[in-house]
């Protein structure tokens, strides 16, 4: 990651499953799906390989490049998204998961860099959805069943971002 980049959301859970399972469900679709709102995922699994995520419709919902690919350890991509629209104007972030054992359970950091002053407004977007993806792909290792979230963008994050295409 470019040193540009500086982290600005920054989650830790602690997952009763192994690391293996934790990458599992980070780079499968068959879990994606489950506890990130229908969405799947496409990783070629290299550094510079190409990172996807697709909405239910097939559609493009973010689109990046595979920066570390160690699995089950790291895995850090660009995040550039591309739906809805009107987010396409946002420069590209850098998302990172970290893996690391905690006795039974495993400890898995999410981390969203960026390499520009993001107004507080935007970034509200990503610490309301990180914890709802974060917490169902949990209780998805842990009991076999995702949680059942309504989400919807935060109004002042859509603003701003509105604001921003000016």
């Amino acid at each position: 990651m470019s040193p540009s980049f500086k982290p600005k959301t920054v989650y830790v859970s602690y997952i009763a499953a192994t690391p293996e399972k934790v990458w599992q469900a980070l780079t499968s679709s068959e879990f994606t799906r489950k506890y990130f709102w229908d969405r799947t995922v496409d990783i070629e699994p290299k550094a510079g390989g190409a990172f996807v995520l697709r909405l239910p419709d097939d559609c493009v919902n973010v689109r990046g490049k595979v920066i570390d690919h160690d699995p089950p350890r790291k895995l850090t991509v660009t995040w550039q998204v591309e739906w809805p629209d009107e987010f396409r104007k946002l420069p590209e972030c850098v998302v990172s998961y970290e893996i690391v054992p905690a006795g039974e359970a495993v400890r898995l950091t999410m981390t969203e860099s960026h390499s520009w002053d993001v107004p507080d407004a935007i970034l509200s977007g990503g610490r309301s959805g990180w914890p709802a993806v974060l917490s169902s792909l949990k209780s998805l290792l842990e009991t076999g069943k995702p949680l059942s979230i309504q989400m919807e963008p935060p109004r002042e994050m859509i603003e701003a971002i509105k604001k921003l295409r000016g």
